[in-house]
């Protein structure tokens, strides 16, 4: 089996990033990922993440940009990410009141193919990524996400799946992948315990098959796999992307 790349998204460290930006990224080159996928910035400007990913030798695949980041300039948000050198842009969630069935919602999905062409302009794909909302489902009983990816088309935006909440959700994330063959370049690999409550767990530490998801990622033609860990209880945020890392590199990735 072919192996992908690993990345870190880097949210899942943001408290770390946010006082030295720079060291955590050089932990994590340290613990073997090969790139990051931003949450923000951290008061660096687009030239200057670049240059320091660069130096430190890390590959920006991709960055989490809200859609209402995206709204009062399309064309520059796009054009601060290209800058940085990131293949991919995906917007990562929508607030309670932005969902479907609402005119916020209505707005949001008018507005992807602008944002999906801006992108594209400067060699960038768009994706969204999920959390369990989506998959509640229409009035014409499809899962919401379903009707999004149906509505525009992999050459508007492409998917990026978050395995935990699709799981969440009741789905099992390597049956559901197969759905996006092809169409599902960034899978993020996140994992969680539900004994005695729901948390968040490093990668291969929870209820997840990570290995069947590993193996629809190659088989469908992913290109990269994006470790997150939303909260840490156990170790911490610095640890768990140890922890996460390791344990994919004792599968060969």
């Amino acid at each position: 089996m072919s192996k992908l790349p690993v990345a870190l998204q880097v949210y899942s460290i943001r408290e770390d990033a946010e006082k030295d930006f720079i060291q955590s990224m050089k932990q994590v080159k340290e613990m073997g990922y090969e790139g990051v996928e931003l949450a923000g910035l951290y008061g660096y400007t687009p030239e200057e993440v670049r240059d320091i990913l660069k130096e430190i030798g890390l590959i920006p695949i991709s960055a989490h940009v809200p859609y209402q980041a995206f709204v009062p300039n399309i064309t520059k948000t796009a054009e601060d990410y290209a800058t940085i050198g990131c293949k991919y842009v995906a917007i990562p969630y929508l607030m309670d009141d932005q969902r479907y069935g609402t005119e916020y919602f209505e707005e949001f999905m008018k507005n992807v193919p602008a944002i999906a062409e801006a992108c594209h302009k400067v060699g960038i794909t768009l994706m969204y990524h999920n959390h369990d909302f989506e998959f509640l489902k229409t009035a014409e009983g499809e899962y919401i996400l379903d009707y999004m990816y149906r509505t525009y088309g992999k050459e508007v935006w492409q998917v990026e799946l978050d395995t935990c909440w699709t799981k969440v959700a009741g789905e099992d994330p390597a049956t559901y992948m197969k759905k996006y063959e092809g169409r599902l370049p960034v899978v993020h690999l996140k994992d969680y315990s539900k004994e005695p409550e729901f948390e968040f767990r490093a990668v291969g530490h929870g209820v997840q098959d990570i290995p069947s998801i590993l193996t629809q990622a190659v088989a469908g033609g992913s290109e990269w796999l994006v470790v997150e860990q939303d909260r840490h209880t156990e170790f911490s945020a610095l640890e768990d992307a140890h922890i996460s890392r390791d344990y994919l590199k004792s599968l060969g990735f």
